[in-house]
């Protein structure tokens, strides 16, 4: 019998992946309560598909290659709309998002090199890795709060600025594995 594909967590992780534009666009609207109630339901859905998954036995392929997708559609669409978005008091500084986005298409690029050259490999994700996913989730959410409850924290600069630091550290970490382990091959 075939592992279901259509288990409650992935359809959990697919609703997240359905919140981002909704996101995106409460965020233009200026509509920032009502966009940091979607980033916060989708931060319970990512906390929810994984427990469900472990819990009860439904992890999947597609489960794992769709959990980390949905994550950088939700992080890499707020962080845009949360940088150029006109007439927010507090916006994501420039220079991170440029930084999160390619730290992404670099790890992006250097993952299908690696495959493409050396055959079907897999890349878990590492501590450091996840830290910087969550320190970004972290700066994400400062912001829609700050503009949520429409009030400045000069102090989000220091958020801001670890943050960056986490990311270019991952970056760092992420490359030197990619060139000592180059991935795992799948087992058979």
């Amino acid at each position: 019998m075939s592992t279901p594909v259509l288990t409650v967590a992935n359809l959990l992780t697919m609703s997240r992946m359905s919140l981002a534009p909704l996101l995106v666009v409460l965020i233009l609207w200026g509509e920032m309560k009502w966009a940091l109630a979607v980033f916060v339901i989708a931060g319970i859905t990512d906390l929810l598909d994984g427990l469900i998954a472990r819990w009860g036995q439904q992890q999947t392929t597609l489960g794992a290659m769709l959990d980390p997708v949905a994550d950088k559609i939700l992080l890499t669409s707020s962080c845009v709309a949360l940088t150029w978005t006109s007439g927010l008091r507090t916006a994501l500084p420039a220079w991170l998002t440029v930084v999160t986005l390619s730290r992404d298409a670099i790890i992006i690029i250097s993952v299908v090199v690696v495959n493409l050259t050396l055959g079907r490999r897999v890349f878990y994700p590492s501590m450091l890795g996840k830290l910087a996913t969550l320190s970004q989730l972290v700066s994400v959410g400062l912001v829609l709060m700050l503009n949520a409850r429409d009030v400045s924290w000069p102090a989000s600069r220091f958020v801001f600025q670890l943050t960056l630091a986490i990311t270019i550290g991952s970056a760092l970490h992420y490359a030197y594995l990619g060139t000592v382990k180059r991935g795992e091959a799948p087992a058979a």
